[in-house]
């Protein structure tokens, strides 16, 4: 074989390896995508699960509900009316008299279902006592429902995402080192 040939082979070598890497450049870039998002999710959760067990050493006290209403809005012409729950109640912590307006620390959900939000109207109907939880650190925080800790339960979810992605990025550097060296043994050959 004249040496001529021998150029136009490792040429053409080189040529195969530049996609080989540009694909492996991309999983990695789609694998790091992925990590960043469940990440970003997770943190998320993670905050929801912590901020709701927190409040479960909020101190739990009787409040009088002062105000039991739904309030409704609309956004735009191509929305339709939308309904939530707005309530005001007073308490009565460490002898100082309090009010607030929250529900949860979330807030009370918009619906487009009026009786949603009238059936909490009518489990918190205008001078009935109920439980509200106070933060004993500020007082003048409370709500008549504690939040949730479902997002704790459920923190194995974006974690896929996160382990899906380190899959693929140790995937393509794998393919490319296994690559790199088959065409290095190639040249030694």
């Amino acid at each position: 074989m004249p040496p001529g040939n021998l150029k136009l082979e490792t040429w053409g070598l080189k040529l195969l390896c530049h996609p080989v890497r540009a694909g492996s450049l991309y999983l990695i870039f789609i694998g790091l995508l992925f990590c960043v998002a469940g990440g970003v999710f997770a943190l998320l959760m993670w905050r929801s699960y912590d901020r709701a067990s927190g409040q479960r050493t909020w101190a739990e006290i009787p409040c009088a509900i002062l105000e039991s209403r739904v309030d409704q809005r609309k956004i735009g012409s191509d929305v339709g009316t939308e309904y939530s729950f707005a309530v005001t109640y007073g308490y009565s912590y460490e002898g100082k008299a309090f009010t607030s307006e929250r529900y949860s620390l979330q807030g009370a959900p918009w619906s487009s279902s009026e009786e949603r939000s009238q059936r909490r109207v009518d489990k918190f109907p205008v001078g009935a006592m109920r439980s509200c939880y106070i933060d004993p650190g500020d007082p003048s925080s409370a709500v008549l429902k504690r939040d949730s800790k479902a997002p704790g339960y459920s923190l194995w979810f974006p974690l896929i995402f996160i382990v899906g992605g380190i899959g693929m990025m140790i995937g393509a550097v794998r393919s490319d080192l296994k690559i790199r060296r088959s065409a290095q043994r190639e040249k030694l050959n």
